[in-house]
């Protein structure tokens, strides 16, 4: 196992680890001020050119001298287009649609440049890359953390060569980071992030990142209690001010509405706020990323600009509601102070045994 996991110990001060929130919301504003004030930040790549991502990188070197860590998606199959065809079709009648096209996310230049310009993290989500794609990022430096939704995809991780599991449980927001996302309700009951982290500190050697429905300092304690070395927040960073957010999910994120797991936008399974298109279109979306994402793009680049929460992915973990308005390196802040008031708490507690 690389040994760069303690290296970045040395330099978080405390055990918060920022999501990679694609799509927007990730900044390297947002990247330095978590680094800067003693977490580790994440740089998401997801949806960028290797060379939007390479400028991301140099701006977030600009603006911090911490470590910090990029994602990447691992890409899937293309999906038959059979398998689309109805339900763009039920799309079509009331929206303008952009063609359902496949691609790989621009896999292979992000591996090579992420080579060619080493970060001290590349973390990976929707599958394992092959182990000789990790070696080549092993030879260059860089730890490698695979995002895991069950001991499955553990086994497979750590295999391959993992230095570190991000453990995700179904509580989190945005995607799901199945490995596999599987085309029709199959009766599989995705695991809670507790469950999730008893599973696999019995069945690996792995460091665990957790990561789902953390909000604040008791969650990060709970999540360390039951092994993790580390806590990611995502949701909880989405009103910072160098956040990327839209205003309309901004504005959404402070209110009581419930969460929902749809692929009604992309394609595949995530967790976001509730709102007339996920109510609509949820029963029928399939399995269809990353052609639907491309597809619905337009209708979401249009209620984003006209504000219409309704027609907006909402992405948001089941703790949204706790979301505070406040510069993200003093939420940092706060978050360790609390998390340190909680475990003391818990140590202090007396514990009767019967």
């Amino acid at each position: 196992m690389s040994e760069t996991w303690t290296v970045i110990l040395d330099h978080a001060d405390v055990p918060i680890v920022l999501a990679p929130m694609a799509g927007g919301p990730s900044t390297p504003e947002l990247t330095a001020a978590v680094a800067d004030a003693g977490g580790f930040g994440q740089l998401a790549a997801g949806y960028l050119s290797a060379a939007d991502t390479g400028a991301r990188i140099t701006a977030t070197r600009a603006a911090t001298g911490k470590p910090f860590g990029v994602n990447l998606f691992v890409p899937g199959p293309a999906t038959p287009s059979a398998e689309l065809t109805d339900y763009l079709a039920e799309l079509g009648a009331d929206y303008e649609l952009a063609d359902a096209k496949f691609d790989t996310d621009d896999w292979d230049a992000k591996l090579d440049l992420l080579v060619a310009d080493p970060v001290a993290v590349v973390s990976f989500t929707f599958g394992c890359p092959s182990a000789a794609e990790i070696a080549r990022l092993h030879a260059v430096g860089s730890e490698v953390w695979v995002t895991v939704t069950a001991p499955a995809e553990a086994h497979v991780a750590a295999g391959a060569g993992a230095d570190v599991l991000i453990a995700q449980g179904a509580e989190a927001g945005g995607h799901r980071a199945t490995f596999v996302d599987r085309p029709a309700d199959d009766g599989t009951d995705p695991l809670g992030l507790l469950a999730l982290l008893q599973l696999l500190a019995a069945g690996t050697d792995r460091p665990l990142v957790a990561t789902g429905g953390i909000a604040t300092g008791a969650g990060i304690a709970a999540a360390l209690a039951a092994g993790a070395v580390a806590a990611q927040l995502g949701t909880v960073f989405l009103r910072c001010p160098e956040a990327g957010t839209n205003r309309a999910h901004r504005s959404a994120l402070t209110t009581d509405t419930p969460t929902m797991l749809t692929r009604a936008f992309t394609g595949r399974r995530a967790r976001g706020l509730r709102n007339r298109f996920l109510v609509e279109h949820t029963a029928t979306a399939p399995a269809g990323y990353p052609e639907i994402h491309y597809a619905t793009a337009p209708l979401r680049s249009a209620a984003r600009a006209a504000g219409n929460a309704d027609e907006i992915n909402l992405w948001a973990g089941q703790t949204h509601a706790l979301t505070p308005e406040k510069p993200a390196g003093e939420l940092v802040r706060e978050l360790a102070a609390d998390t340190k008031i909680a475990l003391e708490k818990a140590l202090s507690r007396r514990i009767q045994c019967y």
